[in-house]
């Protein structure tokens, strides 16, 4: 009699949920960080060559500390071929270095509300290229639904008191979108090349090669960072790790789920910050938007997998 395969751990729904949500907690968790971070660091707010440092050192220890997490576990992690190694290379270059250059310089030309929505655009790229790379991974009716509810969620924990200014600014806006986008299509090229590179070393590769890249550009440009504080290198040191094991996570997620399964838990990101800000920096939370705002993001993922529940 034959058996069925196993599934691999991560293509398990319970545990893909769980993790996917984790991925994206530790992310929300990084706005308050890094807000803290630029104070401790004593960061201009127009200083962007040395907010490209901060970030730059960030990715370049997470993807070292990745590295030697996979040497840990006798991972092979310099036995890559030259094209592995190009590959790993430019992903580096688009999914941090290029991606978190424009969206540094975007959010300095625009408000942190609009910079939020822009950047949550990323969730439709995703599932709207899937739609068109992969023949398993097709835009539906649920899905679309799912996304609308989702965004709407995420525009409605940026509202104030009165209706938003949609005017555009491309150097602001404009950039928190392409960044956005380029964050999209390089995350669906790292699930490519995850099916020859193990997601591990993979991801430690173009985080320390993007990293690198932004930390020599930072200080090319001007940028300084100095050390004032243990508090400054404790959140340096917490950055590091939720990147680290976020990224990792991630990449092991996409290897073995569909793209549009696992996008859509974006929408959890800004939730998540603007929660885990009002609690770390004192900011208002007693609004009923926040309820609602989880509810319609929790009800877009249900949307976006009810297709792929029917299917089990």
């Amino acid at each position: 009699m034959n058996s069925a395969p196993p599934v691999p751990v991560f293509a398990r729904k319970n545990v893909a949920y769980a993790c996917a949500t984790l991925c994206c907690l530790l992310w929300g968790s990084s706005y308050p960080a890094i807000k803290s971070g630029y104070e401790l660091f004593q960061i201009a707010t127009d200083d962007i060559p040395s907010k490209v440092v901060f970030a730059g050192y960030r990715f370049l220890f997470a993807g070292l500390l990745l590295l030697i997490f996979a040497l840990a576990q006798r991972k092979p992690i310099a036995r890559l071929t030259p094209r592995q190694f190009g590959q790993l290379s430019l992903l580096g270059l688009t999914q941090t270095t290029i991606q978190y250059t424009f969206f540094y310089i975007g959010l300095a030309y625009t408000t942190g509300v609009k910079g939020s929505i822009m950047n949550a655009t990323g969730t439709f790229f995703s599932v709207l290229l899937a739609h068109f790379i992969y023949q398993n991974d097709k835009l539906s009716y649920n899905k679309t639904i799912g996304c609308i509810l989702g965004f709407a969620g995420v525009m409605l924990v940026n509202f104030n008191s009165g209706l938003m200014d949609f005017s555009f600014v491309w150097q602001g806006d404009g950039f928190v979108v392409l960044a956005a986008f380029i964050l999209s299509a390089a995350t669906l090229y790292g699930k490519r090349i995850s099916q020859t590179v193990d997601p591990t070393v993979m991801t430690g590769w173009q985080l320390a090669i993007g990293g690198l890249v932004l930390v020599v550009g930072g200080y090319s440009t001007g940028g300084t960072l100095e050390v004032h504080s243990m508090e400054a290198v404790a959140i340096l040191g917490y950055l590091t790790l939720l990147s680290s094991v976020a990224f990792a996570l991630w990449s092991m997620l996409l290897k073995v789920n569909r793209v549009s399964m696992i996008a859509p838990f974006n929408f959890v990101i800004p939730v998540a910050g603007t929660v885990l800000s009002a609690i770390f920096l004192g900011e208002n939370i007693l609004d009923i938007k926040y309820a609602i705002a989880l509810v319609l993001v929790c009800s877009g993922i249900w949307w976006v997998n009810k297709v792929s529940k029917k299917a089990a």
